[in-house]
């Protein structure tokens, strides 16, 4: 039997066994994450690193007159012992529950229905695939991270709730590096991923950054600060997107203050209507349930041509605030979150990109964002990876990477010239304590007028 398929049958047992010892005023839920990982690290286009990730977390959210307790456990995938020690927290829960307040905005536990979503696949020979990589990058200096196999989120409560999701994919995260004339490091990076492995994608993909890479050897230029016209590429979008998770288009973070875009949110300024911005849950990226299991809808309009739609509303924020929820996610980190956001791409064909940006940069790629001015919408980072200065469209040297500094208000306002007429599904490539699910379908942009700094 399959990994997943084990783990529905495990968390079977344990939720039986749990709600089956409640007493009288008691609820409780679990919610479940695991995966099953091949990992493969790359670095001078050779396999280093070799290793295999398999690991279950148990979240236990118990609840009694008005009190919520969270505590978590690793499971070992023995049923035996996961019901003792399952049996611990559910003990500990109680007595600490016993010496806490009533949480006010705490959302009742709920019977949110039960949903099933299975996204399982033919997972690749590991051999056949650093093979396959090895020889593709046999003649660069390829450095990268292969990760495969399925992951699982899952939550289930006492009140007849379950909602189960596992979804099996890949993502090969990777650079190509070279030195410069001038003996600068330098590199193209790429991003491929998708529910099954494709030996087509690595050539075609490789192709294109060694074309890059030969551009890149060129001496750089080195820019004065001031204001450029810019093509950024899809996983430049999809940086400037993910600050739209910290707290952005969050109700509960617009309520507290806390969001960017509260001008906007408020009417008090556009943005372009060429800006369609939904959360789309068709995409496999991300489970539809949030950790209470309450079911977003499968599409959800939060932009609709520049115009406000929705806000991602938790069911902390509808109880706090007198509102509906629409199933939004929290973290610790951030009030509701985007978990699976895609911009509609718009009229901009790739092979016109350098023609419709004449003279300005085509930036590659963005890293260290962050807000130098929240009430502004005012974003920061840095250029990275393949930068160049185009001239009568036409690219004619790298850049030195520059510090941005530019307010959402125009990046996604007034100076947004164009999207690009195809979007891509960058899958999230984190691995913080487990592999992270999400991602994000973006298009290119093409801005009027873009800040650099410094």
């Amino acid at each position: 039997m399959s990994f997943a398929r084990n783990t529905h049958r495990l968390l079977e047992r344990l939720s039986d066994s749990a709600f089956a010892a409640l007493r009288p005023g008691e609820t409780a839920s679990l919610g479940l994450s695991g995966e099953d990982q091949t990992y493969l690290r790359f670095n001078a286009g050779k396999i280093r690193q070799a290793t295999g990730v398999r690991q279950l977390g148990l979240e236990l959210d118990f609840r009694v007159r008005g009190r919520q307790v969270k505590l978590a456990s690793d499971l070992s995938g023995r049923e035996d012992l996961d019901l003792c020690a399952l049996q611990t927290l559910l003990e500990r829960a109680r007595s600490e529950a016993a010496a806490l307040p009533p949480d006010l905005f705490a959302a009742p536990l709920e019977n949110h229905g039960q949903t099933e979503e299975w996204r399982e696949g033919e997972p690749p020979d590991t051999d056949a695939v650093i093979d396959r990589i090895a020889a593709a990058a046999a003649d660069a200096d390829f450095a990268g991270l292969f990760a495969v196999g399925p992951q699982i989120r899952a939550v289930r409560n006492s009140e007849g709730q379950s909602h189960w999701f596992s979804a099996a994919g890949y993502f090969l995260d990777y650079s190509l590096f070279t030195v410069n004339s001038e003996g600068e490091n330098k590199a193209v990076k790429g991003l491929l991923s998708g529910a099954e492995w494709e030996e087509t994608k690595l050539a075609a993909a490789l192709e294109k950054d060694r074309r890059q890479l030969g551009l890149l050897r060129a001496p750089s230029r080195t820019l004065q600060p001031g204001e450029y016209r810019v093509y950024l590429a899809p996983a430049a979008v999809a940086h400037i997107v993910d600050m739209l998770s910290l707290g952005a288009v969050s109700y509960g973070a617009w309520k507290k203050g806390g969001s960017a875009l509260r001008r906007w949110i408020e009417g008090e300024v556009s943005l372009s209507e060429k800006l369609s911005l939904r959360e789309n849950f068709a995409l496999g990226l991300s489970p539809r349930f949030n950790s209470l299991g309450e079911v977003a809808p499968m599409t959800l309009p939060i932009a609709d041509r520049g115009k406000l739609d929705s806000l991602l509303v938790g069911a902390r924020s509808a109880r706090e605030y007198g509102v509906t929820s629409n199933g939004a996610e929290s973290s610790l980190w951030s009030e509701e979150l985007l978990r699976s956001p895609e911009i509609l791409p718009g009229d901009l064909p790739e092979r016109d990109v350098l023609k419709r940006l004449d003279s300005g940069l085509y930036i590659g790629n963005l890293h260290y964002l962050n807000w130098s001015d929240l009430q502004s919408a005012r974003l920061t980072g840095m250029t990275r990876y393949a930068c160049f200065l185009v001239e009568r469209g036409e690219i004619v040297a790298p850049i030195r990477d520059l510090r941005f500094d530019d307010s959402l208000y125009r990046i996604l306002g007034t100076e947004l010239e164009a999207l690009g007429e195809e979007a891509l599904v960058l899958r999230s490539t984190d691995t913080y304590e487990q592999r992270s699910l999400g991602g994000s379908k973006v298009p290119g942009m093409l801005l009027s007028s873009f800040r650099l700094t410094l």
